[in-house]
């Protein structure tokens, strides 16, 4: 195979550079600072982009959260691949502050009381765990004709789902809000030098040129 490795990496190495890239989240950090001050486009639609990827971070749809960074920022008029890197907010090392954030102002929005929910139906680790398996046997009871059963995952819907889908909103706004307005001068500041930047290469180009011009003609 053309693309395939070369170098098979062990499991716990995989597992190990999703959480702690080789280069550090620092470095891929950099990486998409520099990919969105790069995009040709006016630094509010460049804005507007990371408000959506942001706000993305702090909604429950893991998996889809390229696709929801788009859907919003087309929704606003912002440029949709600075919404797809700005997603890069929420990682392995954010998820579990994000998470937080989310669930605590779900449950306060939603008078939930989070002891009452621990101590009837387990931690929040078990709901997912219960979740998965009632979502693996739904799915093999309707290959096999067997009844189902939606207890757990209604349960995880509602004390889960639901009030991190509701309670994202209010920190997803605030985190991403403040991400535009600290993005739109930067950005601003970088196209500016930039431009500055190509024109004096431009103008250091066409001098070149003339003085050549001038040394191929003839001298009296």
């Amino acid at each position: 195979m053309v693309f395939k490795r070369r170098d098979r990496r062990p499991l716990l190495k995989v597992l190990l550079e999703f959480f702690w890239p080789r280069g550090g989240w620092a470095r891929a950090a950099i990486y998409v600072k520099h990919r969105l001050r790069r995009l040709p486009d006016p630094p509010h639609r460049i804005a507007r982009g990371i408000f959506a990827g942001v706000f993305t971070t702090f909604t429950p749809f893991y998996g889809l959260h390229f696709l929801t960074a788009a859907t919003i920022a087309l929704v606003l008029r912002g440029n949709i691949i600075a919404a797809m890197l700005a997603t890069f907010f929420g990682n392995p090392l954010t998820y579990v502050p994000i998470g937080v954030a989310s669930l605590k102002t779900g449950y306060w929005l939603l008078g939930l009381n989070h002891a009452n929910s621990a101590e009837l139906h387990g931690s929040l680790g078990d709901k997912f765990l219960f979740a998965w398996q009632d979502l693996k046997w739904n799915i093999w009871a309707g290959l096999t004709g067997d009844s189902m059963d939606w207890t757990r995952l209604k349960i995880f819907y509602d004390e889960v789902f639901f009030p991190y889908m509701i309670g994202g909103v209010i920190p997803g706004v605030i985190a991403a809000t403040v991400c535009y307005y600290i993005s739109v001068p930067v950005i601003e500041a970088y196209q500016n030098r930039r431009k500055g930047a190509l024109k004096a290469k431009l103008a250091a180009l066409k001098k070149k040129a003339h003085l050549a011009k001038d040394e191929t003609k003839p001298k009296p």
